[in-house]
């Protein structure tokens, strides 16, 4: 049977990182050994059940067995600004500023399409999300990474990031709650990244996957509170982690409308909206009661302390996250990110997400999730104790 060649544009594609790490996970567990997976970022609980409510009832509506209009139905853009206004105090007009999307990563790889041209910059998290190199790489259009150093709590210093740089990027990424680190961002932070992306015309797009995620009764900010936010960049919003509704794929994008308009002039060209059942249930969560979002947060963030008392008892020093589900931990003296992820795989069967696949500037440290119930957190834990890697 012929085999046919890539386009250059598939074979210039970054790796895709959480492929490789299922790759390796699923080779230790075909040898027969019990693995017990932190690394991605699945969620382990189930969809609230008036939500499930909700898509039951819709998938019997005729309407709905239609295609759906390109642009979404508007009584789920109608739900996205009713959200921002009740969670963030932002007004959002569904029509012009609201644009459905299949899931945030798919709205994360399009905007790429959408405002960069061949050999246009843009500034990236390092560490970050991996899926932003491949909207970039799509493109044709090259990274310039802005270093998160815990020294500055996972913040990016703009004052190192080089002028020239700055001056010719179209596009910036930002993502707080950050995945992989669990920071968060101040309101400081965030008027500065305005003031800058002003001076340099260059459009901010913040992926607030994680926005409902923050511990200590802190709530995270949306980008789009302040002052100005609107004028240059957008947020994008996806009901996976929110709402536990990963494998629904739904979330939208909100702000400038001139990137709302680009979002929605390609998908216009990709395909047709979203199921409108799928639909239908997303704006019953957006919109509804919220204690199931109150319920899910205080879970994580017993996990959170339970995994910091854990990791505290074998002698693992750590700085607990803010927010996001996931924990920032750095590697034992005399590994790297990657020799690390594979002792504990291979010996400890454990996996985590070496460092490095979030960047350059991940050497040192792997990424954890709070997607297991305590015993099994406590579990992994023991295991990796035995390894006798940490000083008590």
């Amino acid at each position: 049977m012929k085999s046919f060649k890539q386009s250059k544009t598939l074979e210039n594609l970054p790796q895709q990182f959480f492929a490789k790490l299922v790759k390796d996970v699923n080779k230790v567990t075909s040898e027969g050994h019990d693995v017990i997976n932190l690394a991605q970022g699945n969620p382990d609980q189930p969809t609230p059940g008036h939500i499930i409510e909700s898509a039951q009832e819709a998938v019997e509506n005729p309407l709905f067995h239609k295609y759906s209009p390109f642009r979404g139905y508007p009584f789920f853009k109608e739900a996205a600004s009713e959200f921002y206004k009740r969670e963030y105090n932002v007004d959002i007009d569904p029509e012009t500023e609201v644009a459905v999307l299949f899931g945030g990563k798919a709205g994360l790889i399009e905007v790429s399409q959408c405002l960069l041209d061949e050999g246009d910059i843009a500034l990236v998290p390092d560490p970050g999300y991996p899926d932003y190199w491949s909207g970039i790489s799509l493109a044709k259009a090259e990274m310039v990474p802005m270093p998160l150093h815990e020294k500055n709590d996972f913040l990016p210093d703009y004052s190192l990031v080089d002028k020239g740089s700055l001056a010719e990027a179209k596009l910036m990424f930002l993502n707080y709650p950050n995945n992989p680190t669990g920071a968060i961002a101040t309101a400081d932070f965030f008027s500065e990244t305005v003031e800058l992306a002003k001076d340099n015309e260059f459009c901010v797009v913040h992926d607030l996957a994680y926005g409902a995620i923050g511990f200590e009764g802190e709530k995270p900010l949306s980008f789009l509170q302040t002052e100005g936010a609107k004028d240059i960049g957008i947020e994008i919003y996806t009901l996976s982690k929110t709402y536990n509704m990963a494998g629904w794929r739904v979330g939208f994008a909100v702000g400038n409308p001139s990137v709302i308009a680009a979002l929605n002039l390609l998908q216009d060209h990709l395909h047709c909206s979203l199921f409108g059942g799928v639909q239908k249930a997303a704006a019953t969560a957006l919109t509804s009661s919220q204690e199931s979002v109150k319920n899910l947060v205080s879970l994580y963030e017993n996990r959170r302390n339970f995994l910091m008392e854990q990791l505290h008892e074998i002698g693992w020093a750590a700085q607990a996250p803010k927010g996001s589900f996931f924990a920032w931990l750095p590697v034992p003296e005399g590994f790297t990110s990657e020799s690390f992820f594979k002792v504990l795989l291979e010996e400890a069967h454990v996996a985590v997400a070496p460092g490095t696949g979030f960047g350059e500037y991940g050497e040192g440290y792997v990424r954890v999730g709070l997607l297991q119930d305590e015993e099994v957190l406590a579990e992994a834990v023991r295991r990796i104790g035995e390894l006798g890697l940490f000083k008590q």
